[in-house]
């Protein structure tokens, strides 16, 4: 005999777009969607979907996050790489 009182089923996410039962995530905002209001993203190495209202805003490609993301970390190197040739300097003197 378990502990644990059975209540059925718990509550479900419901779509952004048409207010059906959800199935995941959208890739791009996070939002719960159906399986027919979302379209799978282009390329990469794996498969997400998007929902309706970010492929009207911008297509299914997640490339732009992509850049952003290279953006940021190239910032980072480039700051680091700052820092190391301003101490080089002043090891020098």
């Amino acid at each position: 005999m378990g502990s644990l009182i059975p209540a059925g089923e718990g509550p479900s996410a419901r779509c952004r777009v048409c207010g059906a039962v959800a199935v995941g995530p959208c890739a791009r905002c996070r939002s719960a969607v159906c399986g027919d209001c979302c379209e799978l993203t282009d390329g990469g190495a794996t498969t997400f979907a998007v929902c309706l209202p970010c492929v009207r805003r911008g297509g299914t490609s997640l490339a732009p996050a992509w850049r952003g993301t290279l953006l940021w970390l190239a910032m980072i190197v480039l700051g680091l790489a700052t820092i190391a040739a301003l101490i080089a300097v002043v090891r020098l003197r």
